[in-house]
């Protein structure tokens, strides 16, 4: 009998636990006050939360933090916990928040009472502090500490919810980003990191996964794998999908936040890109590719990678463009304005980095050398694949075909990417003849380097003028 109010309370804790989860599945409110928090623990919860979120927003927009904080608003907020806002002002500040905590079960407070005030005024309290951050951390600053004593003296609260799936989190992240027309690269790439991760731990629950389990894991990695590799992949994936993960109530922190791998600096013994000398020597071993002849099917090399290997060279070095994005090209992915052939680069033909569709206006040497007419003969679909399989994993492999080739040539020189070698080419060129770096970003595909570059267009009348006055190459 001594053992029994024990176990009425562990009874009652596994209820309180399956109602959160239902009500969380269905998006149904906890009517009853199954899992109390004090002010504090709902303030730091908050807080955290937010930090995550713009943790978040700075991985995914570069110009996240240009924008600023609101000090208006931020005064707002200050004004909030110093007591000084009516119940309507701090509803139409924290009202949706309060309203968060309380279908969880957190409270029951009432609006208008004492503790709806003391709850709101917490979170106005929270939303200072994490706008104050947010501004530290716009000018490099990520070592702001909270002063208000809600949230340091805030005791955690122990929650003992069931088990996020580390794997299940990818998938929900990949929806997400694949809704605004993202995520392919993070599922191809990122799946494998997640099975590794979890078979490393020996379980999938990003609930129990430790900020020591991944310094292990990132040391363990880095006996077989590049810091750059462990940097930029191995960490950034896990440390993005947990954010992502708090900033949708998935997980109440990012245990990954501050996991970082350190990459030493590379060092550079010559340009990135091609010289004319190097330049021209790979496009007339392109020019003048005839593939080895067979009488084996098995053994006779696919149209579309010949046509890939004579044609993707020439195309990169006068389009400045990734060596997929060429291989993914259709044929209904060319049209006339006026007398200029374009060429669309989009989404729609397989994978795009920066997400959106462009259009580049064909150099005349293009023209000159009978790739339209190579286009205008060639069947519906892609030009430089079959297409019976996956568009991206298709052009990925034709592309990586075009650059074993290249290497075999022994024309690549060690230093230089087979392939982003021409980026790199295009670039230098194009500053050399005073083209803006506007309108090569706009070519090729680049991201503009402030908020100011995204008003206005480069339309394709400029881009023409600028492709024309690239020289053409002598082969």
């Amino acid at each position: 009998m001594s053992k029994l109010p024990g176990a009425v309370a562990e009874f009652q804790r596994r209820i309180a636990v399956a109602e959160r989860t239902a009500a969380a599945a269905t998006g149904q409110r906890i009517d009853t006050l199954r899992y109390p928090l004090t002010v504090s623990q709902i303030a730091s919860r908050d807080y955290v939360s937010q930090l995550a979120a713009d943790a978040e927003f700075r991985a995914l927009n570069r110009n996240y933090a240009l924008i600023g904080v609101d000090y208006e608003q931020a005064r707002r907020f200050r004004d909030g916990f110093a007591g000084r806002l009516s119940d309507d002002e701090l509803e139409d500040l924290v009202g949706r928040r309060i309203e968060k905590f309380r279908s969880r079960g957190h409270h029951d407070a009432a609006k208008g009472t004492s503790e709806w005030r003391s709850i709101a005024q917490g979170l106005c309290a929270s939303t200072y502090e994490a706008l104050l951050r947010e501004d530290e951390r716009n000018e490099g600053d990520f070592s702001g500490k909270p002063t208000h004593p809600l949230l340091l003296d805030s005791e955690p609260a122990a929650d003992e919810l069931p088990p996020v799936s580390l794997k299940g989190l990818l998938t929900d992240y990949v929806a997400a980003r694949k809704q605004v027309g993202k995520g392919r690269e993070a599922e191809r790439r990122w799946t494998p990191v997640f099975d590794d991760l979890a078979k490393f731990i020996r379980h999938d629950d990003a609930r129990r996964l430790s900020k020591q389990n991944l310094l292990e894991w990132r040391d363990a990695r880095l006996k077989t794998l590049s810091p750059k590799t462990v940097a930029d992949v191995y960490l950034a994936s896990v440390r993005s999908v947990l954010a992502w993960a708090v900033a949708n109530d998935r997980l109440e922190a990012n245990v990954a936040e501050k996991v970082r791998q350190e990459v030493p600096k590379r060092s550079l013994d010559r340009e990135q890109g091609f010289t004319l000398p190097e330049a021209v020597a790979i496009l007339r071993k392109a020019r003048d590719y005839i593939p080895a002849r067979t009488d084996n099917p098995r053994t006779t090399e696919a149209a579309q990678t010949s046509a890939a290997k004579r044609w993707s060279p020439i195309l990169c070095a006068v389009t400045g463009a990734r060596i997929a994005e060429i291989t993914q090209l259709r044929k209904q992915d060319f049209r006339m304005e006026g007398d200029t052939p374009v060429m669309r680069i989009t989404p729609a033909a397989g994978t795009v980095k920066a997400g959106g569709y462009r259009d580049v206006p064909l150099h005349p040497q293009l023209i000159e050398m009978g790739f339209m007419a190579f286009v205008e003969d060639a069947p519906n679909g892609p030009l430089f694949h079959s297409g019976l399989k996956d568009g991206v994993t298709a052009a990925r492999t034709v592309a990586g075909r075009v650059s074993q080739w290249l290497q075999s040539l022994e024309v690549i020189p060690d230093g230089v990417s087979p392939n982003h070698g021409w980026r790199h080419r295009f670039k230098t060129v194009g500053r050399e003849l005073g083209i803006s770096d506007r309108v090569l970003d706009a070519i090729q595909g680049h991201a503009g380097k402030t908020a100011g570059d995204s008003y206005g267009d480069v339309t394709v009348a400029a881009r023409k003028a600028a492709i024309e006055k690239f020289p053409r190459y002598p082969i």
